[in-house]
């Protein structure tokens, strides 16, 4: 049984008067305008997969209504209510985007016989349902294009759900994509995909109960679908800003915006329309310039850069701004004005982590010195829902100097477990520790109880009483938390704290994502998972041929280390894969079988034995709160 969740403590509820006090929460024009054009709703909103399993559930969130409880951020549930909001809308005329069927939308452009889609959702069941609403209001349209704005798999996992790969092969439906997006998305989500994926469940919360004490929403939207996961790659690349296509009479005109919120992105003006879709650059959220679940550095200096660009190309004439995620915004003056916030936001706080760095200020003191314009802290689209003021400034700082803040007391400190032993027995035994960490939860001292509790669970995993109090406090921390997955990291926290594993609900690094991997990212995944140690001794080589590129690489192991050279090569390797390039995936599996099921020829298959010994593939169930 699953441990009831405790009340919010009267620091909590204190804390939460006061955000009620402090913004403008008499202002509902994001209210009207995320009910603005609904056309209709999908009911009961309950998506399933071929097996029956529920794998979106929009309704569990109905509880979202009213004030907000003390175990809720006033602020958080202002905004998971707008996020709630589903169904089909339209944006203008001719423009229509499904929301509240995964954590992005999918926006749908009508053209002279079809449409074009802008974003497929995460998987192929809620792209299905979602382009089935649309169907049901506004009939059977063709799909002749799809748009990826960029490479986050919430934005192009759905495709299935809306085309087959034949009609792309057949040449019915174009895919257009930023430069670079096959490589980013598929890097992403195979290189460091095991931890991602782990952490993302934390991150969005998929595995907790919904409710006041529970999951409420991630900010940018309320959680993760959990089907599957598809990859379609585009047919048609968009590398230059200004770049103008038509497809089905709809002139689209695209904005490059590389390295922002994904590392390839794209920004598109429909002029018929005067509608901006601004992707995942602005949307009435601070983003992150670094992601809880882990990701590349992004760079805020080019994202307010382009967002500056964006208002100089497109400001002029446009009336309305919609997203790959929340709701639009109409009105040429209030879209400017919204841009601008997103802009300045993210102008600001680089500028201002720069400035306090270059004084001696490390990450964590500049996240609790740094204070936004009165105006950007008032602005409901830049407070702090999916990225905040704290974490986003101490990405940027590790964006410029790194991990290390120049202290030598931290140049080489001991790993969390061996810290915490020491500290425990500073403290006189880990006992001394936890009635420490109690006397700070009971003095709202969260921040600190959460730090010696943690040493007590580091030291002594298994100690009930410091397991319990690590658990109060990282409850209460959600409760208070205005930002969506600070809240789901704290609450998945005490779960697992008091329950047990829960996993890995959603995988990104799906079969349609190996099978897309470019045999030098197939290496590369490979290379990743070698044990390092238990290959020391090992040394082979491997040729791998394939027979409709006409190319030959020569992969080695030595010295734990895998290379990989499309060079040619002096004498013979110790063993030969022949085959296809799109049968080479198959090598990920490992097994003889299922290479000889993939029509990959492989000679003296004991050498591939060796190497298939050595790897060691990522765990999807890792420890977060316990060593």
């Amino acid at each position: 049984m699953p441990t009831t969740p405790k009340p919010a403590t009267p620091t909590v509820v204190s804390q939460q008067q006061a955000v009620l006090n402090s913004l403008p929460f008499s202002d509902t024009q994001d209210f009207e305008d995320a009910n603005r054009g609904l056309v209709g709703r999908r009911q009961p909103n309950a998506v399933t997969d071929a097996h029956g399993t529920v794998v979106w559930d929009n309704d569990t969130y109905s509880f979202l209504d009213g004030d907000a409880p003390d175990t809720v951020n006033p602020s958080l549930w202002r905004q998971s209510k707008l996020n709630v909001a589903e169904g089909l809308f339209e944006v203008v005329p001719g423009i229509y985007q499904v929301r509240g069927m995964d954590l992005s939308n999918t926006s749908i452009i009508e053209g002279d016989e079809g449409v074009i889609v802008i974003d497929t959702l995460l998987t192929n069941e809620t792209g299905a349902a979602a382009l089935a609403l649309y169907r049901e209001h506004r009939g059977d349209r063709p799909v002749k294009a799809i748009v990826y704005t960029h490479s986050h798999a919430d934005h192009y996992g759905g495709t299935k759900g809306f085309i087959s790969t034949a009609d792309v092969d057949s040449g019915a439906v174009k895919i257009f994509a930023p430069e670079g997006f096959v490589e980013h998305s598929i890097v992403e989500n195979v290189y460091a995909g095991t931890a991602m994926n782990r952490r993302a469940a934390y991150m969005f919360g998929a595995a907790l109960a919904r409710g006041p004490q529970g999951q409420v929403g991630a900010g940018l939207g309320q959680t993760l679908s959990t089907g599957e996961v598809s990859f379609v790659p585009p047919t048609d690349i968009i590398s230059t800003t200004g770049q103008e296509v038509t497809v089905d009479g709809v002139r689209m005109i695209f904005q490059m915006a590389p390295g922002t919120e994904a590392p390839s992105e794209l920004l598109l003006y429909l002029p018929d329309f005067k509608a901006l879709c601004t992707a995942e650059d602005a949307t009435h959220t601070l983003h992150n310039t670094l992601t809880l679940r882990g990701a590349v550095v992004r760079d805020p200096h080019a994202w307010a850069h382009y967002l500056t660009e964006t208002i100089d190309l497109f400001g002029g004439d446009v009336e309305v701004a919609f997203a790959s995620h929340h709701w639009p915004t109409w009105g040429k003056e209030r879209v400017v004005r919204f841009l601008q916030d997103q802009r300045d936001i993210y102008a600001y706080l680089h500028d201002q982590t720069l400035r306090m760095l270059n004084k001696g200020l490390t990450g964590p003191e500049i996240a609790e010195e740094i204070q936004l314009p009165p105006a950007l802290e008032n602005a409901w689209n830049a407070r702090g829902y999916y990225g905040s003021v704290s974490h986003n400034v101490k990405a940027i700082y590790q964006r410029y100097l790194g991990w290390f803040d120049g202290n030598p007391a931290h140049l080489w400190e001991h790993t969390p477990v061996e810290r915490a032993k020491r500290y425990a027995k500073l403290a006189g035994g880990v006992d001394a520790l936890v009635t420490n960490a109690r006397e700070a939860f009971d003095a709202g001292d969260f921040r600190w109880a959460a730090e010696v509790a943690n040493h007590a669970v580091f030291a002594e995993p298994d100690h009930a009483a410091a397991r319990e109090v690590l658990a109060d406090t990282y409850e209460q921390l959600g409760y208070g938390a205005e930002n969506g997955t600070w809240r789901d990291f704290y609450l998945a926290g005490a779960m697992e704290l008091r329950d047990g594993q829960f996993g890995t609900p959603t995988e990104t690094n799906a079969p349609d994502v190996i099978a897309n991997l470019t045999p030098e990212m197939l290496f590369d995944a490979l290379a990743i998972q070698v044990n390092g140690p238990e290959a020391w001794d090992e040394n082979l080589s491997i040729d791998v041929v394939l027979t409709d590129a006409d190319t030959r690489y020569r992969v080695r192991l030595s010295n734990g280390a895998l290379t990989y050279s499309a060079a040619a090569q002096e004498g013979d390797a110790d063993a030969t894969i022949t085959g296809t390039r799109s049968a080479l995936p198959a090598l990920a599996a490992g097994s003889p079988d299922a290479l000889a099921a993939a029509g990959l020829e492989v000679t003296n298959p004991s050498v591939l034995g060796r190497l298939v010994a050595v790897l060691d593939p990522g765990d999807k169930n890792f420890a977060i709160v316990t060593p």
